[in-house]
């Protein structure tokens, strides 16, 4: 096929005249649904099937028409036919390739369907393949972050609140929060998924048709879960996209968030963790600098999705029932969504492998901030002393320790009892940074003993992940 732009359209019976080449230029959408011709051709090839099934091709119609979509995806793959801007998007130049080996017969494989149905179609496809690719990257991640969280278990590091030190945490338990947003993520990406796997093929411009097709017949052909149930429904839905969206956007989110906390981490103020030198660029004039220029850019990208998100919403907000050519829109923020996260999978998994933890620059920070404050107020509670007073007694505490420059470990035993009569030596007992971080054991919290019950039960989980 040439790239003739004078190739009239097939619907152009009803026109005079054609398009000027501006229109032809604004209209089309081939710089976009040309990714669509493998699935185009399946729904096209399946639709052939039902036909022959239902009686409205003949047993040699359909093997010719099935032969000759064959060999035109074979065509497009050796780069023998370009797509024409004249006939617009891809199932017009498929069509029309069809007709010019076949004649009338091949325009037989429009019976019972409209592009409105076929673009549906070609989409869901389309995207069950990308989702499903995204969620196997997905569970890498959260591999990646389990095997992480082993490793570290036995690392100790402040936790933050308002960027400031608050209570010790394992390193382990850190990666264990990530995990769980991230798990998250894949849990709202395969009910995106779920929703995607309807078949919309048969529903036609909007209100299915007069012709004894059968929608479960290419719903099996082409493995679709279900078939769509409201053909007005079904060329107006892009609910499918939204949800993929917003998947897309919450695991952006913490993505940007995580990269956010790593490149704190990677400061010379926190000094927290070497970021391997594949993930990271130098500058042009400064010899000295290694920046973290993976992590800066994911965070960067994840404004792209959310807009991404925004943009669909905003296209879809106002259209009236059914088919409006401002869905031809729909396709440019979601595959740009598709391209950052399929990024990011590509990328984040290796990056959290390779981090290496500088625990010798952590020690310092433990001693920062009187990271023990809560365990020396819920010491007393167990004393007796009623929580808001303890309270008031630690915070007394903490004041005469910044007055004497020195950490709780500076206090002597009658300091600290000058505070309240219940404190015994065995306070000292609570006040190192392992005692601290392995007592908080409740449900969910940083001790050791928490996180390897939320390692196995990410572990679990894992395994009973399906798509």
């Amino acid at each position: 096929m040439n790239n003739d732009t004078t190739h009239k359209a097939l619907w152009s019976g009803r026109f005079a005249a054609s398009p000027t080449e501006k229109m032809q230029q604004f209209s089309q959408s081939l710089d976009v649904d040309w990714q669509f011709y493998r699935e185009d051709i399946a729904g096209s090839r399946a639709h052939g099937a039902m036909l022959y099934h239902v009686g409205l091709l003949t047993a040699d119609e359909q093997e010719a028409i099935d032969k000759a979509l064959f060999e035109i995806e074979q065509e497009i793959e050796a780069g023998t036919l370009v797509p024409q801007i004249s006939l617009e998007d891809v199932h017009m130049n498929i069509e029309a390739r069809l007709i010019e080996k076949l004649g009338p017969m091949g325009a037989k494989i429009h019976t019972g369907r409209s592009r409105n149905d076929q673009v549906a179609t070609d989409y869901r496809l389309f995207m069950k393949k990308r989702i499903a690719e995204l969620l196997e990257g997905q569970k890498k991640l959260l591999e990646a972050l389990t095997n992480r969280a082993e490793k570290d278990m036995d690392v100790f590091i402040p936790g933050f609140t308002h960027l400031q030190h608050a209570q010790p945490i394992s390193l382990g338990h850190f990666w264990m929060a990530y995990f769980w947003k991230f798990h998250r993520d894949m849990v709202r990406l395969s009910a995106a998924l779920d929703t995607t796997d309807l078949n919309p093929l048969g529903a036609g411009a909007l209100a299915g048709t007069t012709l004894p097709i059968d929608r479960h017949v290419t719903t099996r052909l082409l493995g679709f879960a279900g078939v769509t149930e409201n053909s007005l429904d079904t060329v107006s839905d892009r609910d499918y996209l939204l949800e993929f969206l917003f998947a897309a956007s919450t695991f952006m989110l913490h993505v940007s968030r995580l990269c956010e906390d790593l490149i704190l981490w990677n400061t010379s103020e926190f000094d927290f963790i070497e970021l391997p030198d594949a993930f990271c660029t130098g500058s042009s004039m400064m010899p000295n600098k290694k920046n973290p220029d993976a992590l800066e850019l994911m965070r960067g990208k994840t404004s792209g999705v959310l807009a991404a998100l925004q943009d669909l919403m905003v296209n879809l907000k106002g259209l009236p029932l059914t088919y409006n050519r401002d869905l031809q829109e729909d396709k440019r923020p979601v595959f740009h969504a598709l391209k950052t996260v399929g990024e990011v999978l590509g990328l984040l998994p290796s990056l959290l492998t390779e981090i290496q933890i500088k625990e010798a620059s952590l020690q310092p920070h433990l001693e920062k901030g009187f990271l023990l404050a809560t365990d020396v107020a819920e010491y007393l509670v167990e004393k007796g002393v009623p929580f808001r007073e303890t309270h008031h007694i630690v915070g007394q505490a903490v004041q005469q320790c910044l007055a004497k420059d020195t950490g709780f470990e500076g206090l002597s035993l009658a300091e600290w009892q000058s505070f309240h009569g219940a404190i015994q030596e065995d306070l000292f007992l609570r006040l190192t940074i392992e005692a601290a971080v392995d007592r908080r054991n409740s449900f969910g919290g940083t001790a050791r003993s928490e996180v390897k019950r939320q390692i196995d039960a990410a572990r679990s989980s894992m395994s009973r992940i399906t798509f």
